[in-house]
């Protein structure tokens, strides 16, 4: 005997679940064909690019039966992750109803924290940008009082979307994390955070789950997704009060065995000498090409310059000391991406971060040293080019790793089974 599977909403039989169309008349059960078995968070992979379609469109898509894909959009309807998108135009007879994702269903809070700053936003389930805030917030002061300023923060941001669910929370850290847990780990520029479970604090406050990554990983994640979702290989380097790089390879963000990759800062670079870096190493591209390091050499030659933004601001107003030493970083920089442009061969680095804002000087010593360096092949359709998300690509991708997680086709099939 069959009945309707609880989960996926296909034929069970004996325990095992089959599509509508391979249970034939007779009783006997076939296996189905390769793609034939998709679940309703599959299926619902196929209305996330906001197209609206019939429910002979997603038959005709996926090869699924009328019925079974019935049953799994009435599901997702449900749930509240698809909604009624009108009619189509008639072929004869009654017009068919489109359905499509509805992305106003929930929004998502991301955090982008910074050495210096804190930038909240909430988005919708497209990353959409709804509202957000940012303020200085000095990540030194440790993870209570950090974090409780990002909670008073993200309970004002939200209070307008109150109505709506909130599916998650996005986090980036100025430091290396273990992804998994949402832990930093020995990270040089935040005394008192090693091993504090970040991710199960803000759970706790919002009582929804959250996800924490590097803030370049995360800066990586949203450059991607706002500008650069065609590019399947593509690197982004952060140059502000420290140096990292967030590694997209495949289409795909690559972290590591332990959540290390793409610490450029704590490469050496040649010639770098015996210059302290606070890693405890020395001559790091950090302590030589950072925001901090350029902002001290300016104040050794006399100037007012104490952050990242105070070097831009110099080069802007025509100190030809700050460009210099801007093009100078973009030549270290260069440096050492050249040996990362040999071995990852990116079609795209995107140089963001404070010191970015200066423009094409601390870009046109990258691009010197990069193209003269790294092997013809590995730079032919090579582009490195400033941020197009600017200051809000941390949040962006923040929420976006948020999106990814809670949209995923797992996620999505239980969802649906908690909507029934």
């Amino acid at each position: 005997m069959s009945v309707r599977c609880r989960t996926c909403l296909s034929i069970e039989v004996e325990g095992v679940c089959f599509t509508d169309e391979v249970v034939e008349a007779s009783g006997v059960v076939t296996p189905a064909p390769t793609g034939t078995t998709t679940g309703a968070g599959e299926l619902f992979q196929l209305l996330r690019d906001g197209r609206a379609r019939t429910r002979a469109e997603l038959a005709a898509s996926t090869g699924l039966a009328r019925s079974t894909v019935t049953a799994r959009v009435d599901a997702l309807l449900a749930s509240g992750l698809v909604g009624n998108a009108g009619e189509a135009t008639s072929t004869g007879g009654r017009p068919p109803t489109r359905f499509r994702f509805d992305s106003a269903a929930r929004v998502v809070l991301g955090a982008d924290l910074g050495a210096t700053h804190a930038r909240l936003a909430v988005t919708d389930l497209a990353g959409a940008v709804l509202a957000e805030a940012s303020e200085d917030l000095d990540i030194g002061l440790g993870p209570e009082p950090v974090l409780d300023r990002v909670v008073t923060l993200a309970r004002e941001l939200l209070t307008p979307w109150r109505s709506r669910l909130l599916a998650g929370i996005g986090v980036g850290l100025p430091g290396p994390v273990e992804h998994s847990s949402g832990r930093p780990i020995n990270p040089p520029i935040m005394p008192g955070w090693d091993g504090f479970d970040v991710a199960g604090a803000l759970s706790r406050e919002f009582g929804t789950p959250t996800l924490v990554d590097n803030d370049v990983n995360v800066m990586a994640l949203g450059e991607h997704f706002s500008h650069w979702r065609d590019t399947e290989h593509l690197m982004l380097v952060k140059v502000a009060t420290g140096i990292g790089s967030g590694i997209i390879s495949d289409g795909a963000i690559r972290r590591g065995a332990q959540g290390a990759a793409g610490d450029l800062g704590h490469v050496a670079v040649p010639g770098g000498g015996d210059v302290p870096c606070r890693c405890g190493n020395t001559g790091c591209l950090e302590a030589i090409a950072s925001g901090a390091a350029l902002a001290a050499a300016l104040r050794s030659r006399g100037y007012d310059c104490v952050s990242s933004r105070d070097v831009v601001a110099l080069a802007r107003g025509g100190s030809v000391e700050a460009v210099q030493l801007l093009r100078g970083a973009g030549r270290d920089i260069g440096e050492v991406l050249s040996t990362a442009v040999s071995l990852l061969n990116p079609s795209v680095i995107v140089i963001g971060g404070a010191l970015a804002a200066a423009g094409e000087h601390l870009l046109a010593g990258v691009r010197e040293v990069v193209y003269r360096r790294s092997l013809p092949l590995a730079t032919q359709h090579l582009r490195i080019v400033p941020s197009r998300s600017g200051e809000r690509a941390g949040v962006i991708g923040a929420a976006v790793m948020v999106v990814e997680r809670v949209l995923s086709p797992a996620e999505v099939d239980a969802l649906v089974a908690a909507a029934r």
